[in-house]
């Protein structure tokens, strides 16, 4: 049976875990009474002294009142007097707003000589008011959102009203001919609205003015009381009709998430620092349907996000009276009396126990979800609401073992007949070395990352670090490690049978032109599958992928989120492969797989100066992310690492020139910038990224807060990543050795990054993961796209 300690541990909420009752220390104090109570009170066989306990002094000051014998045997007390022992919160009524509620219980009156019940009543006391004001805090935040919700989908409701009677009225005008007429009301076929009875002025040819719309709009929403920017500008005697009250006025808010919305607000931000006027948007250019569409999208994820809010915090309510309960159990039968039913009940008054608002907003939240995002289909709702992670295979763990020993045997062929042939000798053919092994590089490269990615899902999970919400996936169809792992065994398998195919048709002299030709094929077989929109083979992740890509190569037009900059710190780790692939791509288009003339692209112009682009790209993009994250919140910091990455750019350029022009002057160039980039790297790695080296921490040169036990792990850590981080030094040291053993080593080098980006990014989330859970963050912050404001009208 597992203790319930360890259940609590692995069911409560990560982002919440400081706020829960601190079940481990009440039960160091149970410990401690019943520790007490075998060195004051030893097992006596004789006398008096037979089945003495903590609660001997309070007996023998009852049988003294009941008139009976002083002494302390077993003796059966009278029911009324634990009846006495009654738990209730003792609230300060003329305490300020915001003071802690103290919970004084009589029972520490009752056993005032024992210090340690004292000690374990206090901590209860301590504990039930924490859970409580957090409880509290958490409640009102999710019922203000409730009501910001219901506010905004009440305007969406409007403005699709409108849209509807704007095209009914269309049709029927349409319909009137060049018939001019005043129109009679269309009867509203949904809830109660004014908007129903909006006349529209029309044209000479029946269809109604842009003018006409936007008078219309805004005098259907000051109905219900809410005007616009472009209200302000109206005149005061329509606009300003509340008495001198502050108006209240709504706007379409797009967070500026795609290129289009981006330069938009760029445009809006320079010509309000032209003119140092802001610009306002009326109502004739968001009524429109796409960005109605658009507004209903974003009130839905906030609905969706708030339910689920709801639901972590009615999980939160239940584990934490369980924990009451258990330890309330566990000091009863410790100290031998049934005295604490009474904290018990003061217990399920509480707040967190006894309060209904979480259900019943959760009810109200799942029919209004139902009504107006489903279709009145519970069953759609619940999907959206409740989404279930997919369940776990055990054939995906059979296919993982079954790819992997494939992957050994095959691999141990290839370095037979790899040998055989003499592929990797001095005299081998160059042909191999600068087509076929570059390529097979670029999946070796890859697939090394794949399985780093699955062995960091298996430690996030293992830690309870909450990846999913970190990156924003869905659980749903999110990859677990099993499924990284088979991504990985099953991609390398392909590859290493493709390399064996090769070598053997190469014995049986076959044309090279044909045989080299096996490699290119699998790669357009990879990139099908990539871009392949059937579903099979996790397709949620395939088109999450080339999502990413997408926003990471578009930068900084795209809004940053954690997880496209979290992918372009990847690319920076993977520029051999992408130089690799562009050897590749070389070779395949110029046909030098068919010619064998590889200087073609090794000595051409071109070749040369994207060497430069390639080298330069991951940097520059995440360079592009950190101006947009600075222009997005405004926090210097994000300069600060944009300057490690241009940094990182000066470094790279100058290692490739001086791999072209060997002189004393590269020389001292690439050695300073260099070192200046693998500081700051180094310094962000530890202190920005990772939390490490405060001189002030608990844990010496650290943080405060570690998620794993043993402190070794991670000073082994920051050496491992200072020593990774300088293998650069490779580059410019120039060892005198071969053609073959030259790109091995360079795999090698390029094998040492990936892992050390591996190795980076679990400490990088457990960083972020901390974050979190300091400021108590385990629900998504969905933007609203009505924004209120308010002026004098």
């Amino acid at each position: 049976m597992v203790k319930f300690s360890k259940e609590l541990e692995a069911q409560l909420i990560p982002e919440w875990k400081d706020a829960f009752v601190n079940y481990k220390q009440l039960k160091k104090h149970i410990k401690k009474i019943k520790l007490s109570k075998r060195t004051k009170h030893p097992q006596d066989l004789s006398g008096d002294f037979f089945g003495r306990s903590i609660f001997c002094p309070v007996r023998s000051l009852v049988r003294r009142v009941a008139g009976g014998p002083a002494g302390c045997g077993n003796i059966n007390l009278p029911e009324s007097i634990f009846q006495q022992v009654d738990a209730r919160a003792t609230l300060d009524d003329g305490a300020e707003e915001g003071e802690d509620e103290l919970y004084e219980n009589e029972l520490v009156q009752l056993f005032s000589e024992e210090d340690e019940v004292k000690a374990f009543f206090s901590s209860l006391d301590e504990e039930l008011g924490k859970v409580n004001e957090f409880y509290k805090l958490r409640e009102s935040e999710f019922l203000e959102r409730g009501e910001a919700l219901n506010r905004q989908l009440q305007i969406l409701l409007d403005l699709k009203q409108v849209l509807i009677d704007r095209r009914r009225k269309s049709s029927s005008l349409r319909s009137l001919g060049s018939s001019r007429g005043s129109l009679s009301p269309w009867p509203s076929s949904g809830r109660n609205s004014d908007f129903s009875a909006l006349d529209m002025p029309v044209e000479c040819d029946g269809t109604p003015t842009a003018d006409s719309e936007t008078e219309d709009v805004i005098s259907a929403l000051e109905r219900n009381g809410i005007s616009f920017l472009a209200a302000a500008a109206r005149p005061k005697a329509k606009a300003g009709n509340n008495n001198g009250k502050p108006n209240t006025t709504m706007r379409i808010d797009f967070p500026a998430t795609t290129p289009t919305r981006t330069i938009t607000a760029v445009t809006s931000v320079l010509w309000e620092d032209l003119v140092n006027n802001p610009k306002r948007d009326g109502p004739a250019d968001f009524i429109h349907r796409k960005k109605i569409q658009y507004a209903e999208k974003m009130i839905r994820g906030a609905f969706v996000e708030l339910y689920r809010g709801l639901g972590l915090l009615k999980t939160y309510s239940l584990l934490n009276m369980t924990a009451f309960t258990k330890i309330l159990k566990k000091f009863d039968k410790v100290a031998g009396q049934q005295a604490s039913g009474n904290y018990l009940k003061e217990v399920k008054r509480s707040e967190f126990v006894s309060s209904d608002k979480v259900v019943r907003l959760m009810d109200e939240v799942e029919s209004v979800f139902t009504r107006h995002f489903a279709k009145n289909d519970r069953k759609k709702a619940m999907k959206f609401l409740r989404p279930q992670p997919s369940k776990e295979s055990h054939m995906v763990t059979f296919f993982v073992g079954l790819f992997t020993g494939s992957f050994v045997t095959l691999f141990g062929i290839y370095a037979i007949l790899a040998h055989v042939a003499g592929i990797f000798s001095a005299n081998s053919n160059v042909g191999y070395m600068e087509i076929i092994y570059p390529l097979f590089s670029v999946f070796a490269l890859l697939s090394l990352h794949l399985f780093m990615y699955g062995c960091n899902l298996f430690m996030w999970r293992s830690t309870r670090i909450n990846y999913n919400f970190i990156f924003e996936f869905s659980p749903s169809t999110s990859l677990k490690y099993r499924d990284a792992f088979l991504i990985c065994t099953s991609f390398m398998t392909a590859v290493v049978s493709a390399m064996v195919v090769h070598l053997l048709l190469r014995a049986n002299d076959f044309s090279n032109s044909q045989v080299d030709a096996i490699p290119g094929i699998l790669l357009m077989i990879f990139i099908a599958i990539l871009v392949c929109p059937v579903d099979f083979f996790y397709r949620p992740t395939r088109y999450c992928f080339l999502r990413v890509m997408r926003n990471i190569i578009c930068s900084p037009f795209y809004k940053v989120l954690m997880v496209d900059f979290f992918m372009a710190d990847q690319l920076t780790s993977q520029i051999p492969l992408m130089r690799h692939m562009e050897s590749t791509a070389c070779y395949f288009l110029a046909r030098s797989f068919r010619t064998h003339q590889y200087e073609i692209c090794r000595s051409g112009r071109m070749y040369r100066e994207i060497v430069y682009v390639i080298s330069f790209l991951p940097y520059y993009w995440r360079a592009m992310q950190c101006a947009r994250r600075w222009f997005d919140e405004g926090d210097m910091n994000h300069l600060a690492n944009m300057g490690k990455y241009v940094s990182a750019m000066v470094a790279a350029g100058a290692r490739i020139t001086y791999t072209r022009q060997e002189n004393h002057l590269w020389f001292a160039i690439v050695l300073i910038t260099s070192v200046i980039a693998t500081i700051y790297q180094l310094y962000w790695d530890f202190v920005k990224d990772w939390g490490f080296l405060n001189p002030t921490s608990n844990n010496p040169w650290l943080r405060d807060d570690l998620i794993l036990k043993k402190k070794g792990i991670y000073y082994f850590s920051i050496a491992l990543n200072m020593v990774l981080r300088v293998a650069w030094v490779e580059t410019v040291m120039k060892f005198h050795i071969g053609g073959v053993e030259s790109r091995l080593l360079d795999f090698f080098i390029a094998s040492l990054e990936v892992i050390r980006r591996g190795h980076w990014n679990f400490y990088r989330l457990e960083n972020e993961h901390l974050n979190n859970v300091g400021k108590f963050r385990a629900v998504k912050t969905v933007p609203l796209p009505f924004r209120e404001m308010e002026y004098e009208g």
